[in-house]
């Protein structure tokens, strides 16, 4: 019994981080309807802005903690608030959704250019007496608690019953709550929606600060990695919280902490177990969470009343286009085409830089069904990736069977579980869904990439290029032609898709599920569908990756690579198929240019996730609204130079 109780009090500090974090994140969607996945992020900031201070120039710790948290903290909020999310009040949850991903992938990477990738040990706690021959130590009976264990549970404390109060007896809390309904509504009452709305992101980015520099010195060093999978623990105790109780916010924090604590106490720490589950307990929790809680299950989106007075979404560009510009069109980008492959077919550099693009706009396709035909945002597309990855290898190594039909079984396999992990995640939807999706990704590479059967282990499995009959496509001139008919053919299906009956069935699900049902439309079965054929696209790419490095390892499908890769699709375009083609392009073209410049390869996340931010404005993609924009000026030009060439002369008049 004593053991149990001592697991459990080492628990509950860790518990009351992800009880502050959890906080945020409730206060944020409360106030603002962003269910913001970069707080994380903004935790780091703070942490990251107090080590640097603190440890690395030796200031006290009262002004590194004002500075850190009550200056950067809100100042950041401010940031957010007066530059981006005040214009997207109105905007639909998903784009808030994409706008807060881009910021997760953008933000962390901005910090690293100034703070640096040297490891960053030996964080200084905020209590007083934390470090040296001075170290705190306050026993409770035969039980103890350091002094930065101790400021956690004062702050969690003070923090959860000072917005409790506010939420339930002021009038702030009130009109927050209000703002989040109808910032249009409630500024017809008088209240200015702007200033209630920065008020909110100030104060939740406190609190992430405050989050920030609490967590760090708990952790070996101030590390991005450990604020990323900090935002999975308190999405868990959000979700316990059903998104709006803060109480229960913070006892589900507590609650996940001691749980964790428990675990490690009595787990063997060289069991599979111990490796495997004490570390994606929050990821499991989070996804049973969101799967069983009825309450999650019944919640829909906060909408604007007057939302219906928005125009609609525009149609795609190509719809708009006339005949004869649609084959200009065509033609152009024809000649552009054999243009570049008779370039690249004589420089061996840029060769393997075009099969990277080949391979990584098929895997961009799975995008094109999941968000663009289905209106999903899945954080999950590199491990159905991995998946086709690692079955292609073990059945290269384990059965001598044939490359190529172990990258197609790959994908086939990749698209059973995406069709059976499907199912129990049909009835969520939005930033549900999402965070489902994100779970999954990281129980998968928590729990079973580590296992021999799956990610080989500590080495890296060994695929070769494949030999189809008399053709061996070892060389890189060889694979490139398979990788571009391959493409080509995933395309194909991708249009035959969108045009067919599962396509108009997801439109039609995406314009008012309602109606779709009222006229014989069986949603379950459209976005199984949509599930399976992205998961088996994205399988099939993984596939042809480990095929072309040589070899599947971990590593390259990490869970950073479906939050990148979403953002970089979405903001591009991810309703075409040249959206995923020119995202592969820019994702390529974007790192070698950084490269020739000598800028730091963190600067292409920066890009494309601020660039995230304007998927509000263009749901289509920066790409496809610049295609409808050159489409009208060039439709302009053609129909000016029409009636030029037709128009009949005037006859002069006569002179009798």
């Amino acid at each position: 019994m004593t053991d149990f109780i001592s697991y459990v009090i080492r628990g509950i500090p860790f518990g009351c981080v992800f009880a502050l974090v959890a906080v945020g994140l409730v206060l944020t969607y409360r106030t603002s309807g962003v269910f913001n996945l970069a707080f994380g992020a903004q935790a780091f900031v703070s942490a990251a802005v107090y080590y640097d201070t603190r440890v690395r120039h030796e200031w006290p710790i009262i002004l590194s903690f004002l500075l850190a948290v009550v200056v950067v903290g809100p100042l950041v909020g401010f940031i957010l608030d007066r530059f981006i999310f005040r214009y997207m009040r109105s905007a639909s949850e998903l784009s808030r959704l994409v706008a807060a991903l881009g910021l997760l992938v953008a933000i962390p990477q901005m910090v690293q250019l100034w703070f640096g990738q040297s490891p960053s040990f030996g964080v200084v706690g905020i209590w007083p007496s934390s470090q040296g021959s001075n170290f705190a130590v306050y026993h409770l009976g035969d039980y103890s608690l350091n002094g930065d264990q101790v400021a956690t549970l004062i702050a969690t404390f003070i923090v959860g019953v000072g917005l409790t109060a506010m939420f339930r007896y002021s009038s702030i809390g009130l009109r927050m709550r209000a703002v989040v309904e109808s910032p249009r509504m409630t500024e017809l009452q008088g209240i200015n929606a702007d200033r209630i709305g920065t008020f909110a992101w100030m104060l939740s980015s406190l609190i992430a600060g405050l989050a920030g520099v609490l967590l760090a010195p708990l952790f070996a060093q101030v590390n991005s990695n450990n604020f990323t999978i900090l935002i999975v623990a308190a999405l868990a105790a959000a979700a316990f919280g059903k998104l709006s109780s803060i109480p229960l916010t913070l006892l589900g924090g507590v609650g996940l902490g001691v749980l964790g604590g428990i675990l490690a106490g009595y787990l063997p720490t060289n069991s599979v177990l111990a490796q495997g589950l004490r570390p994606s307990l929050p990821f499991v929790v989070l996804f049973l969470l969101l799967i069983f809680s009825p309450a999650l299950r019944r919640r829909r989106e906060v909408k604007d009343p007057l939302a219906g007075v928005d125009p609609p979404p525009p149609g795609l560009a190509a719809i708009e286009r006339s005949p004869a510009l649609t084959w200009s069109t065509r033609i152009f980008g024809l000649i552009v085409g054999l243009g570049v492959i008779a370039f690249v077919m004589n420089d061996r550099y840029w060769l393997l830089l075009a099969i990277q693009a080949l391979i990584f706009a098929t895997i961009f396709l799975s995008y094109t069904v999941i968000t663009g035909m289905a209106g999903q945002i899945s954080l999950c597309q590199a491990t159905f990736a991995a998946i086709g990855a690692f079955t292609t290898a073990q059945l290269v190594n384990a059965y001598d069977i044939p490359v190529m039909l172990t990258i197609v079984i790959g994908a086939v396999v990749a698209a059973v579980v995406g069709g059976l992990f499907s199912i129990p995640v049909l009835r969520l939807g939005g930033i549900y869904l999402a965070l489902a999706t994100f779970a999954f990704a990281l129980m998968f590479e928590s729990i079973l990439v580590p296992l021999d059967w799956v990610g080989g282990g500590a080495t890296p499995l060994k695929v070769p290029r494949p030999v189809i009959g008399p053709v061996d496509f070892g060389s890189d001139r060889a694979f490139f032609f398979l990788c571009l008919v391959i493409l080509i053919a995933v395309s194909f299906l991708v249009i035959l898709v969108r045009g067919g009956a599962t396509g108009r069935f997801l439109d039609a699900l995406r314009g008012s599920e309602i109606a779709a049902q009222s006229i014989g439309i069986n949603p379950s079965r459209a976005r199984i569908v949509a599930f399976a054929l992205s998961a088996g696209i994205a399988g099939l790419g993984g596939g042809l990756f480990a095929t072309q490095v040589g070899f599947a390892q971990p590593a390259d499908f990490a869970y950073f690579y479906s939050l990148f890769f979403v953002v970089l699709v979405v903001t591009l375009g991810s309703r075409t198929v040249e959206g995923a083609i020119n995202a592969a392009i820019g994702f390529i073209v974007v790192q070698e240019l950084l490269k020739r410049i000598g800028l730091s390869a963190s600067w292409e996340p920066i890009f494309f996730g601020l660039g995230a931010i304007t998927y509000a404005k263009n749901p289509e993609g920066i790409l496809e609204a610049q295609k409808r924009r050159s489409n009208a000026f060039v439709q302009r030009q053609f129909n000016r130079f029409k009636n030029t060439t037709t128009d009949p002369v005037p006859a002069e008049p006569s002179s009798t």
